[in-house]
């Protein structure tokens, strides 16, 4: 009862609830496109675009942040594309190098700031591992001003990011702007590792977006039922942990919501029908019937 009567238990819970249907839905294609890494390099290069937005404007508004953020990632990621087509630096080459040059930059930023004497920079480290307790309504329309429109063009655009996910080339033959369709499917996820950074931060943010997605492919074969099963079990582990982090003093929430979606993804590998690892034995072990003989 108390997520209906508490404010800050309600307001944490859903915010966690909208992070986890954007990441979901949006780390399914992440997935299925073989780039759940990006998300994690993209993640860690939303550090640097928040220490900037704060030395630029001066104000710890969440918005201005976030804006910040989503202009680091989305350079990250282009920054990436264009080193794999002109370079001979392997895809997963150039992620580590990206991930890793603007993580630094991003955490020599926060130093800087943190000896400042003044206290207005005060709580941007914890963009680092999230600070869910601390969200509050505003958090929740700026998350909901971002997650609902990219959730609307997910919808508008399904046919492309269904084709150019499973057969880019065939895409490409039909006359399809590939490219362009790629880079705003990877602008759509930048908007989901935003709108998860003050919850669970830059490093746990890629947790929420391939965890989701890995689970729900264990119980279907259909992008749309797949899409629904991720956007579900992600707001599932939000709220869960949530509750769970509400009910022991000092248990940080962020973490807590990634374990719940780790709890999740566990039993989807070990339980869901087909492709779990518990039936998968148990058909192995299966004595063969008179007609298998």
């Amino acid at each position: 009862m108390e997520l209906f009567t508490d404010y800050t238990l309600r307001t944490v819970a859903l915010g966690a609830a909208m992070l986890g249907v954007v990441s979901g839905v949006l780390g399914c294609f992440a997935v299925l496109r073989r780039q759940a890494l990006l998300g994690d390099a993209m993640s860690h290069a939303a550090l640097p675009g928040i220490a900037l937005a704060f030395m630029l404007t001066g104000r710890r508004e969440p918005l201005i942040l976030l804006i910040g953020a989503a202009l680091a990632a989305w350079l990250a990621a282009l920054l990436l594309l264009a080193v794999t087509r002109t370079t001979r630096v392997k895809e997963d080459s150039a992620l580590a190098l990206i991930l890793s040059v603007f993580f630094g930059l991003g955490l020599v930023l926060l130093s800087w700031l943190q000896q400042r004497p003044d206290a207005a920079q005060a709580g941007l480290k914890s963009f680092l591992f999230g600070q869910a307790a601390a969200l509050v309504e505003r958090d929740l329309w700026a998350m909901a001003a971002l997650g609902l429109p990219t959730l609307l063009c997910v919808a508008l655009c399904w046919k492309q990011f269904k084709l150019i996910s499973f057969d880019p080339d065939y895409a490409a033959s039909l006359g399809m702007p590939v490219r362009g369709l790629s880079v705003l499917l990877t602008t759509l996820i930048v908007v989901a590792i935003v709108i998860g950074l003050q919850t669970v931060g830059v490093i746990l943010m890629s947790a929420m977006l391939v965890a989701p997605a890995a689970a729900a492919r264990q119980w279907t074969d259909r992008l749309g039922l797949m899409v629904c099963l991720s956007a579900l079990f992600g707001a599932v582990a939000g709220v869960a942990g949530a509750a769970i982090s509400a009910t022991a003093r000092g248990m940080a929430t962020g973490p807590t919501i990634v374990l719940c979606m780790g709890a999740i993804t566990l039993v989807s590998l070990l339980l869901a029908p087909n492709r779990g690892l518990l039936w998968s034995w148990l058909r192995g072990r299966r004595p063969l019937a008179p007609a298998d003989l």
